[in-house]
């Protein structure tokens, strides 16, 4: 008997070779597989998606844009420390990680940003991460000369096995959503990457509304599970909103009794942690959210799942297996490493209906 509250239920072996080091060229035609509740599997690409929508549907997709969140700066010593920000605190504090030796309360590091020098005062160490007060305000115009796109150390690593570069100019332009609007993430909302313009006007041809929430993608959502029971993880949260023209939308297709399509666990996560099923309302429509989706978990809002094939051992497979059924995506993940599917946040995609 499988013991879904066991992390190691949610383990498995994937091939180095699976993982996507870049996206496809043009975004909609990476592999589609296409896995209903009952366990019928297709092999499709991503612009077939809109074959899995019905007229009168909605599709829900998360604006929210990456920062360029990890900086390289410099101690004293000119030794290169890496800094990953996290959440802003307030006007010039950021919560981070910081990947570097010895690194300890009050020691400063630097950055140089065009003709100054940040400076970046280690306050407090909080757990994994570090407080951080800059000298200068870290706006969007500021991390647009020192930062670098946040892609998953999982990329950046497998980039330097194979020998290729850890960074592309390119990664500015993929690993952002076509539509993506409100910065915010430190990762990608990655399940929409695969959305193109001309998809998405495909898609509102066929009568489909399109609505868009917003979560801001925290590092913790990508925190594998560690603990010998997923009940022990403790979940970061993420802040959310969900305007009212989108929240009016889906409470009336809901009551309507059309299938809401979220693309994207994050999108998952917000619409279920706030749509109440027995009022069809929303709790709120703007705050945080810290909602741990897994087994026997039964969804309230999202009636069919876009997503990526995820990480061993993570938050996100336990999310998806709450929802496709535990065998069901298990086999799907088989079949998708048999027929050489590619992996993560660059990989391929799957509709589970």
């Amino acid at each position: 008997m499988i013991d879904y509250l066991l992390s190691d239920t949610y383990n498995f072996f994937l091939p180095k070779e699976l993982i996507a080091t870049k996206p496809e060229e043009e975004r909609d035609e990476c592999k589609l597989m296409a896995l209903s509740k009952c366990g019928d599997l297709s092999h499709k690409h991503f612009y077939d998606v809109v074959d899995y929508m019905n007229e009168g549907d909605v599709l829900v997709l998360n604006d929210s844009k990456v920062i360029a969140a990890r900086i390289f700066a410099y101690k004293k010593t000119m030794a290169k420390v890496e800094i990953l920000l996290l959440k802003k605190t307030n006007d010039n504090t950021w919560q981070c990680l910081v990947k570097a030796r010895n690194i300890k309360d009050n020691d400063i590091l630097y950055v140089d940003f065009e003709n100054e020098i940040i400076e970046c005062i280690i306050k407090r160490t909080n757990e994994n991460t570090k407080i951080i007060e800059f000298s200068k305000d870290i706006d969007n115009s500021v991390l647009s000369y020192i930062g670098n796109i946040p892609l998953p150390p999982y990329i950046i690593q497998e980039r330097k096995e194979r020998g290729e570069n850890e960074y592309y100019e390119s990664d500015k332009t993929y690993y952002q959503n076509v539509f993506a609007k409100n910065y915010g993430s430190v990762a990608s909302p990655t399940a929409s990457l695969h959305f193109t313009e001309n998809l998405l006007k495909k898609i509102s041809n066929k009568n489909i509304d399109i609505v868009y929430i917003t979560l801001h993608v925290g590092f913790g959502t990508f925190a594998p599970l560690k603990t010998k029971y997923i009940t022990e993880h403790i979940m970061h949260y993420e802040s959310f909103s969900i305007d009212e023209k989108s929240m009016k939308i889906i409470r009336k297709k809901k009551h309507e009794g059309k299938n809401i399509i979220a693309s994207g666990t994050t999108v998952a996560r917000v619409l279920e942690s706030q749509y109440n099923d027995k009022t069809n309302s929303f709790d709120k429509v703007s705050g945080e959210t810290n909602i741990f989706i897994y087994p026997p978990y039964k969804f309230k809002c999202v009636d069919k799942l876009i997503t990526n094939f995820h990480t061993p051992n993570s938050t996100l497979l336990a999310m998806v297996t709450a929802f496709g059924g535990y065998e069901n995506i298990i086999n799907g993940y088989k079949t998708a490493i048999e027929k050489k599917y590619r992996f993560f946040s660059y990989g391929d995609a799957m509709i589970i209906y």
